[in-house]
């Protein structure tokens, strides 16, 4: 891999683009819930603005129900280009394609009763393709190191991640999406620990989304994964209410990563 890459993000929570600390995520949101921005502006303006800066490769995420017209008008605005995530399944799955995704994002399909399900993620690439699919591995860190974290990361399943489960399900899919939920939303940095972990571990591209507090946390990202892992980065953002990320400087990070290899700069 060439570089360390900023991906960006447009996650969706009762149909309006959200920053939410991703550990007060519950069923019942009530009095729980954490949100540090709600934007004024639909999902497809973001979509929109990723277009005009070539930042292609980044997620939608719908947090629970009522996200779904939000998504697609996220992907109209940039077919082909976004990756959706968020109650994904086998029987979803090739609508989501149809309806402009460049890939699919799957996580609690693949755990019922908290349990991995080999056959449903064979059900799934086969499907769509495994380079249309991406498995997320959200993870909360435990005192045997980060296991896969399900529902709005509020369960945990039983795959531990490591480089066996990794190199497994790396059969089936092309990409991999890692929140740390611990410290997702906080801003407060980046699980450098695993950031290391998943550069050791997977066998295709990874992107480590959580904490992330400043525009050096792209080239931490680089350093640490020797650039085979990408980073995205929400609630610090500038054009998500934050204060301590100009987007600006994520773009120039990326034309920078682009001219390193020689590609053409957007």
């Amino acid at each position: 891999m060439a570089g360390t890459r900023f991906r960006p993000c447009i996650d969706l929570h009762g149909g309006q683009v959200k920053q939410i600390v991703g550990g007060t995520l519950r069923d019942d949101d009530a009095g729980r819930l954490q949100t540090n921005f709600v934007s004024a502006q639909p999902a497809a303006h973001y979509a929109q603005l990723y277009r005009e800066h070539g930042l292609a490769g980044g997620h939608v995420v719908m947090l629970g129900a009522g996200n779904e017209a939000a998504a697609e008008a996220a992907l109209q605005a940039w077919p082909d280009a976004l990756q959706v995530g968020g109650g994904i399944s086998a029987d979803n799955a090739g609508g989501w394609i149809a309806r402009g995704a460049a890939k699919v994002i799957v996580t609690s399909w693949l755990f019922p009763d908290a349990a991995f399900d080999a056959q449903r993620l064979r059900r799934l690439a086969a499907a769509v393709g495994r380079e249309r699919l991406v498995v997320d591995l959200s993870c909360r860190r435990t005192a045997a190191g980060w296991v896969v974290a399900m529902n709005r990361w509020q369960t945990l399943t039983d795959m531990a991640l490591g480089a066996d489960s990794l190199a497994m399900l790396a059969e089936h899919c092309s990409e991999f999406l890692v929140h740390a939920a611990d410290v997702e939303g906080l801003c407060r940095g980046i699980d450098r620990d695993l950031v290391r972990a998943l550069a050791r571990w997977s066998p295709i591209p990874v992107t480590y989304a959580g904490g992330a507090a400043s525009v050096d946390d792209l080239s931490l990202v680089d350093e640490l994964s020797a650039g085979r892992v990408h980073l995205t980065i929400g609630s610090a953002l500038d054009i998500f209410g934050g204060s301590q990320i100009r987007f600006a400087d994520c773009v120039a990070w990326n034309r920078a990563v682009d001219a390193r290899r020689g590609d053409p700069v957007s």
